[in-house]
């Protein structure tokens, strides 16, 4: 870039001495004028040559120290953001935010009004094995039908790893352990009491014991399956000590619940998962919050490194922080955890329960009053949209639209899913396709006028618009993808197996939410998150 620019401007000035020379030869009168006129411009284009050279090597300085990344902006020039500060006046003083440009922001009819229901929680939940990448597909139950069993009572075990207990969200009757193909465990169905029971524990001194006694309880009392390890988002590992842990406390994805809303009035059970995270951290707690506004639960956090992202979808995604806060890789895992499953495990240690009780967003523009909702882990969908769906011809999703995955009113919420998503089914042929835009629809492309009405919320369905195609390089995915990876590459050596060129390409900083807005501008429609989830199995079978 800086040869580039080099090059540029002593070709114009050699230009603009060509052009002088020939001048003076052909006019006398007006040649001091027209001289003195070139001199200046040729000196105005020295200094700014020079301007863009110094430009450049600071750019390069600060990505070689590694600080270019913390929301500060090295530069010779301020930028707008730094011009007007009165956008992020809530900021404490010395705050740095993370500003990401590159992304996009998909807005939907049908948000979710900030009231939460109680009246709806359900009455059947089951635990998935499948929810949990790398168990076994036929782990060891420890329950039969009929059993009686406690908020907190062991359900089923890795037979790999037995030391991970996972537990009923809820107590009730075992109605069923349902099956899948080749005689796999699919869920453990579990009939819920009217008022619920829970298991009780002898809880450790959090102040005075040792990480290794507090490892050994959380195993023990179900709430160890809540982390997440990246890369591979596998059950963390207890045996290492990962070096930092992650929490988003904001949601940028379409439709995505307010944890801002969620967390109100449980500050703390929050504090008191902060404070058993910092215990298993080996060297820092890092919270992400939203630069346009968090709630003071999350902001006067204590004991963990705040860290503040502006910017459009996915500035939200844990992965994405971690990116411009502390990258990983194979042999630097991080632990991520998501708002409420530190609020279930603060509540362990404050009032001694297992709580897995959930505030579930039910959302979509199909939904005749979309709401919260206060559940538990694993509620079943039917009853929680039962009398809500406008019509017949609708789609769920557990999840929001980019990342979620399609479900049925028969089927149970996922162990981590706090949404549920109603779309209308994009089943009907459209005549023409693109040649006529007759309808407005949620686009990057401007085919469609929407950047001209950046505040219009979009009724979507489920159309794809456009069947699978030749997987070209469009570029599409780096304008919507704001971290240093070329996702298109890596998904190439994903389909090829070059295991070398997966790994230099970044593939363990990745996981599928990340890719999922670079899948909904995909021109060859390719199943990236499918893919990326294919690589992610064979470098986890691979270390």
């Amino acid at each position: 870039m800086i040869k580039g620019t080099t090059k540029s401007t002593f070709l114009l000035l050699a230009f603009l001495t060509l052009s002088l020379s020939a001048s003076a030869q052909s006019s006398s009168g007006s040649t001091n004028y027209l001289l003195y006129g070139l001199i200046g411009v040729i000196g105005l284009l020295l200094l700014v040559a020079i301007l863009m050279v110094a430009e450049n090597l600071l750019h390069i300085e600060a990505k070689q120290m590694g600080v270019d990344k913390s929301g500060t902006n090295y530069s010779i020039f301020p930028n707008g953001e730094e011009i007007f500060k009165g956008k992020s006046g809530s900021l404490p003083s010395g705050a740095s935010v993370t500003a990401l440009k590159r992304g996009h922001d998909i807005k939907l009819a049908g948000e979710a009004e900030k009231v939460i229901n109680a009246d709806i929680a359900g009455t059947t939940f089951a635990l998935q094995p499948q929810n949990f990448i790398g168990i076994s597909p036929i782990p060891k139950v420890t329950v039969e039908k009929g059993d009686e069993v406690k908020a907190g009572d062991p359900l089923f075990f890795d037979k790999k790893n037995p030391s991970i207990i996972y537990c009923a969200p809820v107590s009730g009757e075992v109605m069923e352990v349902r099956r899948g193909e080749k005689r796999s465990i699919k869920e453990i169905i579990i009939l819920a009491d009217k008022e619920m029971k829970h298991r009780t524990y002898d809880l450790p001194d959090l102040a005075t014991c040792k990480r290794e006694d507090l490892v050994e309880f959380l195993l023990a009392s179900g709430a160890w399956p809540m982390i997440r390890q990246r890369p591979f988002d596998m059950v963390a590992d207890f045996n290492i000590i990962p070096q930092n842990i992650f929490i988003s406390t904001f949601d940028t994805a379409p439709l995505a619940p307010d944890n801002s809303f969620i967390v109100e009035g449980q500050g703390a059970a929050f504090q008191k998962g902060l404070d058993v995270l910092n215990k298993l951290a080996g060297n820092k707690v890092h919270l992400g919050l939203s630069a346009e506004g968090a709630s003071s639960v999350f902001a006067g956090a204590q004991g963990v490194e705040i860290n503040y992202f502006s910017g459009p979808h996915p500035a939200g995604n844990v992965g994405v922080q971690m990116h411009h806060t502390s990258p990983i890789d194979l042999k630097d895992p991080a632990w991520v955890l998501g708002v409420q499953e530190v609020l279930t495990i603060g509540k362990l240690f404050a009032e001694g329960k297992f709580d897995a009780s959930r505030v579930v967003a039910l959302t979509g523009d199909e939904l005749d009053a979309p709401k919260y909702v206060r559940t538990y882990q694993g509620a079943n969908v039917g009853e929680l949209v039962k009398g809500n769906l406008k019509g017949d011809n609708t789609r769920l999703v557990a999840g929001d639209v980019l990342s979620g995955k399609q479900t049925s009113a028969d089927s149970f919420l996922n162990f981590f899913d706090d949404q549920i998503t109603a779309l209308e089914e994009g089943n009907e042929f459209e005549m023409f396709g693109w040649l006529l835009p007759l309808s407005p629809r949620p686009s990057v492309s401007k085919t469609y006028p929407n950047f001209l009405f950046p505040d219009l919320k979009f009724k979507a369905n489920t159309n794809t618009h456009g069947e699978k195609r030749a997987f070209v390089v469009t570029g599409q995915y780096e304008k919507v993808m704001p971290m240093d990876i070329l996702p298109q590459h890596l998904m190439k050596a994903i389909l090829v197996n070059d295991f070398e060129r997966m790994e230099g390409l970044g593939i363990y900083e990745l996981s599928e939410e990340d890719v999922a807005l670079c899948e909904f501008v995909c021109t060859s429609k390719q199943p990236l998150q499918q893919i990326l989830r294919e690589g992610l199995e064979t470098m986890r079978e691979q270390a």
